[in-house]
Parts: structure tokens; sequence; C-alpha cells
């Protein structure tokens, strides 16, 4: 992995968004990724181990803070950062016209209901998604209704990479592997990858019951499967 940089910017008012850019020297504007964290609140920072890979692979990466724990779930905050990262992107060296939506747990189905619902804005949709240990079967706060249910009615408009822990005990496998049955019966433009980790080792983490958080892994495996993560959101952003 080359080296990153990492810049702290506001995406709305009183609300922040890492920045993690590739290395200097790196031919051409990158693609970009905004990266959507889990449940908890403003939780940037568990998603930065990832992140981090991804911009060493080329990426021009935005993880920003939100909180389902507004009353309306979180999304002002989700659409304002989208809306914000594709503003930003040319600005750090990001090309727009190739940009990724992707997120994690509670992100990914929030990733996923964007990128695909028919309702989506064109300047909002991106060019393709991936959702990470995530379950689709329950509503969007950014969509109202769940990804499941209209993905199993009609095709993906933009390709979809699903990634998801063989051991993850917060949200079942099974959840992405209705998903992806789903795509398939679609014939929809998707890959599945399951990993041999849990619901923190997919994005390079390990959850610490005395910080009540995830932090960043050290262990020779996870951090093995969170790479193949990070190879993913680069593959869907059209990066060899």
């Amino acid at each position: 992995m080359t080296s990153t940089r990492l810049q702290v910017v506001p995406y709305a008012a009183g609300r922040l968004m890492d920045v993690h850019v590739p290395a200097a020297g790196t031919t051409g504007a990158a693609p970009s990724v905004l990266l959507w964290h889990g449940r908890g609140p403003n939780e940037r920072d568990v998603l930065r181990p990832l992140a981090r890979e991804a911009a060493g692979l080329g990426l021009l990466v935005f993880v920003p803070d939100w909180d389902a724990g507004q009353p309306d779930g979180g999304r002002a905050e989700l659409l304002a950062s989208l809306a914000g990262a594709r503003r930003a992107a040319a600005g750090h060296g990001g090309d727009p016209a190739r940009f990724v939506l992707a997120g994690w747990s509670l992100g990914g189905r929030e990733a996923i209901a964007v990128a695909t619902h028919p309702d989506t804005p064109a300047g909002l949709r991106p060019g393709a998604a991936v959702g990470i240990a995530s379950h689709y079967s329950a509503a969007a706060v950014t969509t109202g209704d769940a990804p499941l249910d209209h993905l199993s009615a009609a095709r993906s408009p933009v390709p979809l990479r699903l990634v998801h822990g063989t051991a993850d005990e917060i949200v079942d496998v099974e959840h992405t592997r209705r998903l992806s049955a789903a795509l398939t019966k679609q014939m929809s433009a998707a890959r599945t990858l399951e990993l041999p980790t849990d619901h923190a080792g997919v994005v390079m983490t390990a959850y610490s019951p005395e910080a009540r958080r995830c932090l960043p892994a050290t262990d020779a495996a996870t951090l093995a499967a969170g790479r193949r993560t990070a190879a993913v959101l680069a593959e869907a952003a059209g990066l060899p």
C-alpha cells in the first residue's frame, strides 16, 4: 500500500468527513468512493483502516460522520454527505465521473438503497455501489423502502458488489445471500464476496468491549480479510 494523506473537512454545518487522498504522483484523477459507517453515531474513525487501505490502492475516499439516532434516522446527513462528496471530489483530485457509493452495516443498506432506487436523482446516483456486512430487507431511511424489494422486482441500474463475513454474528451472511440471489434472478450486474471473518473484520477492525466500539485490527487474518474488502472497492471503481 502506498502512503496516503488524511484531511478533515465539513460537509454540512457542524458535520465533518474524513478525506483519504491517494499518494502524490498518482496518475490522473482518482476514482472517488463515499463510505458510510454503521449505526453507531459519528464513527468515521472506525472506517479509517479500510479507507486508508483503499486510498493506498488509488481511490479518493470520503468517510462522513452521521447519526442514525436523529429524528429522521440520519437521512438528511447521509444525503448531505453524498451531495458534499460529489461536489468536493474534483477539488481533492478525484474524478466525479467515477464515483462509488459504499457502506458498512447499516450504512451498507443505505448505500445500496440510494444507488438503486428508481427515484434517486441522476445527479446523485453513483456509477456503482458496494454493500458491506449489511441486511437489505428493512426500509432504508434515505428512500423509504427496502432495497431487497425493488431489486427483486427490477434489475439494478448500477453494478453492485456485496461483501460479508461468514462468521458475522451481528448481521447474518444470509441477508447478503438473499440479495445476491435476487440480483442473479434479475440478471443484475453484481458480484458477492464472502470472507472468513466477522462483522468488524470485513472493515479491518475488531470490536473492543472496553471501548464499546470497533478499533483497528492487528492480527494478520483480519487484516488480510479487510484488504480484500478494499480491493472490492477498487474493483467497483474500475481500478485493475
